[in-house]
């Protein structure tokens, strides 16, 4: 295989590997049972998800301005993504909203 090629399958794998994380995340956004646990699931796209589609973009686009361009929005995603969940728990938190903490995803405190 020359390097061309494995660069390609590279970008491929983390493609497709990205897109797993997104389908994930959003059937957790979906399926959980409270909201702290659905900013989880949204946390996960955003990071893992994109982040692995960015790269994947990056290695196909190979050495171009258009792969900088990527790397910056990868970074930029990588800081502002889960400052902004850490902001969304942190408000629902002090808001008075309770996470679900017993088995089975019901209040202890009831």
């Amino acid at each position: 295989m020359s390097g061309d090629a494995i660069l390609d399958l590279m970008s491929w794998v983390a493609l497709a590997a990205g897109s797993v994380f997104c389908i994930i995340g959003a059937v957790g956004l979906i399926r959980m049972p409270d909201f702290y646990s659905r900013i989880h699931a949204g946390g996960i796209i955003d990071t893992m998800g994109a982040g692995l589609v960015l790269f994947g973009l990056v290695l196909h686009a190979g050495l171009t301005l258009v792969a900088v361009k990527l790397i910056l929005l990868f970074l930029f995603s990588l800081i502002a993504g889960p400052t902004a969940v850490h902001a969304l728990a942190k408000a629902a938190f002090h808001s008075g909203m309770k996470p679900l903490t017993g088995p089975g995803g019901k209040d202890r405190s009831n």
